[in-house]
């Protein structure tokens, strides 16, 4: 059975690759871009679903500039959180299940190790503490939700840690990149391809199936901003790559303070979803694959 999706975000990375991917899978997906579901207005969002009655709902539109956060907090919290609620709750009465983004940035990134989906949050700026906000009133507001963190989020379109690494240094500027912050990254393909893939059995499971609640994805492994950057330029450029200079987090003063290591466990993935994500490594192969063609 075909499942109807309501999207909401067309233009993001994710929204892209969900709607790339779409024809491969057994749903139909109706995307609402800003002009016609503004997330800065949570009763028109929460109304397309209640006028749509899909059977899930993928919220995968977001304030996502994490510096542009700290001086936009109303607008950040009205966005990654009361949005995602009205949308849930409206969702809850017409019997859609939800799926809902997050981040790792609801986590401080001083833990140590991987952190698994039930470790104590602790968001260091407003972007991260919104989405935290937007998990949980999304879970009050509907029990047949998922909300899935992800990280560091590349993909040959959009605006992302690839792309503009390659235009940096087409531009031959010297570069030098934070070393001292590790993450996992993520091909925004492969968590379009696993959102498509579970979306009819959330869109059919019960309250209280195991799927619900929180997980995370991202691609195996884990690397620096620096390591990153050396890999796309061994990649992309190979012996014309440039040098990458190391900095810590501290010499590179943003507004918004970003965790030093929030790496996500991704054990719930594999036991719950039967999922095991490959590494980043072959997902960046595919990105600077499709950047040149």
């Amino acid at each position: 059975m075909t499942v109807k999706i309501l999207q909401f975000g067309t233009t993001g990375q994710l929204g892209v690759e969900l709607l790339r991917q779409a024809p491969g899978h057994d749903v139909a997906i109706t995307a609402l871009g800003r002009a016609e579901a503004d997330l800065a207005d949570p009763a028109a969002a929460a109304a397309q679903v209640v006028a749509r009655r899909p059977g899930l709902v993928v919220i995968a539109a977001a304030h996502t500039a994490v510096d542009l956060a700290e001086s936009e907090r109303d607008l950040a919290f009205t966005i990654n959180a009361e949005s995602p609620a009205a949308i849930a709750a409206a969702a809850a009465k017409v019997g859609a299940a939800v799926i809902n983004v997050s981040t790792d940035y609801v986590f401080d990134g001083a833990g140590g190790a991987p952190y698994p989906e039930d470790a104590a949050t602790n968001p260091l700026g407003v972007y991260g503490a919104s989405k935290l906000a937007g998990e949980k009133a999304v879970a009050a507001a509907n029990p047949r939700s998922l909300s899935i963190r992800t990280s560091w989020v590349v993909s040959p379109h959009g605006r992302n840690f690839v792309r503009t690494m390659l235009r940096v240094a087409a531009a031959g500027n010297p570069l030098k990149v934070v070393d001292d912050q590790s993450g996992r990254p993520t091909s925004a393909a492969d968590l379009a391809g696993f959102i498509l893939a579970i979306a009819p059995r959330l869109a059919a499971a019960p309250e209280g199936d195991r799927r619900f609640g929180i997980v995370h994805f991202a691609n195996a492994g884990e690397v620096t901003w620096r390591g990153f950057a050396q890999a796309i330029f061994a990649e992309a450029l190979g012996d014309q790559a440039p040098d990458v200079a190391a900095t810590t987090t501290a010499e590179y003063v943003t507004p918004a303070k970003r965790p030093l290591r929030a790496t996500m466990d991704l054990g719930r993935l594999e036991r719950d979803f039967g999922v095991k994500p490959r590494d980043w490594r072959e997902a960046l192969k595919d990105i600077v694959a499709e950047l040149k063609a």
